[in-house]
């Protein structure tokens, strides 16, 4: 049974009463570990010395812990500590809440001079924000730039979206919920109801129903009886009545729940007085544990656990390729159905673009149709001038037609597009099944690692290592879809993929752009197609509001690898546009060449944009050359060499840099096996280079 390594919301409404009673405490001083674990001192008149823990990384918590299980003080604090210890040091902690039922606390602090709440994200990747009085963020531990909310520094702090709580929901709100879902009832009590995996199986325990249970065969009963226990359960929390418990399988930690479970029935449990003390000494045992286990390199479980994610978001892209392409189906088939309705629209809308009357016009005349009565305009519900679309009510959904095709061309394109959408759905089946083969090579070098069997030293590598005198460095490989392109990972971690010629810029935009990307080229030809992506391509498309640094960056990329660098050139005007601008199709009498691909609407121009790239080899977590911008390049690798046009044929450049990293690594063999000078060349730009002077 995996251990807890976070707090759930029910685990949050219940322990905030219990943080509550030290309202009144001050701060005395504010500690970061690494960049996740956040300790606040505090000072209170009955109970002395409080200590407050607030963790974010792959284990999720917050509590107060007694001293004997806080760690010794780090040494010189970051900025982030710094800032806190400012705006904290002397204030009185005014009290915690929850927001709605998610995984977020406030805590609150008061000083004469300003108040300051810190939010604790303990969801996702986790996050911890520092905001003022107005909840402008002053600082985070990370930076959320997305298109639902932003949280960086400056900005006003975004809570996300409102979540149902189950704790609220009455009993007509609750079977709605439960009725719109098309699978199981513990699946539906876990998503639609927001109670997560164990909550969902505990009411279903308590009612006394079978969770496999389908929503189409259950009954009135089944439901009334899901609904009791959670109101019962509901009850629990909203009037404190607790029972925490620490549970064990066989000795070995696994949870800590505040209130007892049923589905816990089977396992030994340790019963606390109060909900936070359970907390403290579940998770300093599991600190504990896993501070014992050193015959294993962190590197090792590190990646699992990213192995872990992807597979993840890969089944979760799996399940919506599977729904977009059963909802495009659907779609085609409805506008056959409705075969007559569509085609009376679109013929309406083309004659009337024919006769010269503008979009305007034919929305109008819609409209006044529509008052009418007429049964044709009443169901088209808009228009979309740009791209020649108008769209149709066809009672079961909304379909965007092509005014320019008929109503078979229009159909044959959403199945088409189901089609298109289902080769997506095979493509990261593949993808799983890869990276599950890699997830289990990753679990038997840490076998061969915990045997003895690795090269390295027991207990793995230890911080801060000298790759570079190194006598031997393990080589540690990962085969990323991306590498048969040129790509590189901006300075904040996302991918950039840009093509070497024709056949992959065309590769790119077909199969690799994506809603949420952005689109790079430069305007002298002969420039790759460049893509800053958004997600990856078995991960559902998302819009993401990318860093200005990214931008730069990836703009970069795009010149330095264009005929720019090829001419001898060190600057030049680069643009930027969205996927949905970017076309195979050409204008009529027009012909568009392999690779090549139509921009329509306004671009965003990067102008005197100036070459630069650096290539470099790094050793951790993976083994591997790496090139590209020099601001995203020189922080992740443990060696670069910066490059600008020049004489120095690509192969001759590549030999140069190739004998330059043997000499600066003690491991000449290691630089052979990942940095030949055929390694090193696919990330040098076409035509002559030099070394940059330092």
């Amino acid at each position: 049974m995996d251990q807890k390594r976070e707090l759930t919301s029910i685990d949050l409404a219940a322990l905030v009463g219990e943080l509550n009673e030290y309202e009144g405490a001050k701060v005395d001083k504010a500690y970061l570990y690494g960049e996740d674990f956040l300790r606040l001192k505090l000072r209170d008149f009955d109970r002395g010395r409080v200590e407050l823990l607030v963790e974010v990384g792959d284990v999720k918590r917050t509590h107060v812990a007694v001293p004997e299980h806080v760690p010794d003080a780090p040494g010189r604090p970051p900025d982030f500590a710094k800032m806190l210890r400012n705006r904290l040091s002397g204030a009185d902690f005014a009290g915690v809440s929850q927001y709605e039922f998610d995984r977020i606390l406030s805590f609150e602090f008061e000083r004469e001079d300003g108040n300051t709440t810190v939010i604790a994200e303990l969801f996702g990747e986790g996050n911890v924000a520092a905001c003022d009085e107005t909840r402008h963020v002053i600082d985070s531990l990370e930076t959320v730039r997305l298109k639902s909310r932003t949280v960086a520094p400056g900005s006003r702090y975004q809570f996300p979206d409102s979540r149902v709580n189950p704790l609220e929901v009455d009993g007509e709100t609750f079977r709605a919920l439960m009725g719109d879902s098309d699978t199981d009832l513990v699946r539906t009590l876990a998503t639609q109801l927001n109670l997560g995996g164990l909550y969902a199986e505990e009411i279903c325990s308590r009612a006394g129903v079978e969770k496999t249970v389908t929503i189409e065969e259950a009954d009135d009963e089944q439901l009334e009886q899901l609904y009791d226990a959670l109101s019962r359960l509901a009850s629990e929390v909203r009037e404190k009545r607790f029972d925490p418990r620490i549970y064990r399988d066989d000795g070995d930690l696994v949870d800590v729940t505040p209130i007892a479970l049923e589905e816990h029935s089977g396992l030994e449990s340790e019963s606390y007085e109060r909900f936070n003390e359970a907390l403290d000494d579940y998770f300093y045992e599991l600190d504990t544990s896993e501070d014992e286990e050193t015959d294993t390199s962190p590197e090792f479980d590190e990646e699992i656990e990213r192995k872990k994610r992807i597979i993840d978001q890969q089944e979760g892209a799996i399940e919506g390729f599977e729904q977009q392409a059963a909802e495009e189906r659907e779609r085609a088939e409805l506008v056959y159905a409705n075969y007559g309705t569509a085609d009376e629209v679109l013929t309406t809308v083309r004659n009337a673009l024919q006769e010269g009357r503008s979009w305007e016009e034919i929305e109008a005349t819609f409209e006044q149709g529509a008052e009418e009565g007429i049964d044709a305009a009443e169901r088209v519900t808009g228009f979309d001038p740009e791209n020649g679309m108008v769209s149709i009510d066809l009672d079961e959904a909304t379909v965007s037609l092509d005014v320019q095709s008929g109503v078979e061309k229009n159909a044959d394109r959403l199945y088409t597009e189901a089609k298109r959408i289902e080769e997506k759905k095979q493509g990261a089946e593949e993808a799983i099944a890869e990276t599950r083969e890699e997830l289990e090579a990753l679990r038997e070098r840490k076998r061969q690692w915990s045997e003895g069997d690795a090269d390295e030293e027991d207990g793995g590598e230890p911080e801060n290592v000298d790759w570079l005198s190194r006598a031997s460095i393990p080589v540690r490989k990962s085969e990323e879809w991306y590498e048969e392109f040129r790509w590189f990972h901006t300075s904040d971690g996302f991918l950039v993929i840009g093509g070497r010629n024709a056949d992959e810029n065309e590769d790119l935009v077909k199969k690799y752009l994506d809603r949420g990307d952005l689109f790079f080229h430069t305007q002298a030809h002969g420039g790759p197609v460049t893509i800053l992506k958004a997600t990856g391509p078995s991960e559902p498309a998302k819009d993401v509001d990318f860093p200005e640094s990214s931008i730069r960056e990836a703009a970069q990329f795009a010149v330095s690898y264009s005929s720019v660098w090829k001419e001898g050139r060190f600057a030049d005007d680069a643009y930027s546009v969205t996927p949905d601008q970017v076309s195979k199709t050409p204008e009529s009498g027009e012909y568009i060449e392999k690779g090549g691909f139509v921009i329509r609407g306004d671009r965003t121009y990067h102008r005197d944009t100036e070459v630069g790239v650096a290539v470099g080899i790094t050793c951790e977590p993976t083994t591997r050359v790496i090139g590209g911008p020099p601001s995203a390049i020189v922080p992740r690798a443990e060696t670069t060499v910066e490059v600008e046009p020049g004489r120095y044929a690509q192969n001759d450049m590549a030999k140069m840099l190739y004998r330059e990293f043997r000499e600066r690594f003690n491991d000449t063999a290691f630089v052979r096996k990942v940095a030949s000078p055929d390694l090193i060349q696919e990330f040098l730009p076409a035509g002559g280079s030099r070394l940059v002077e330092e």
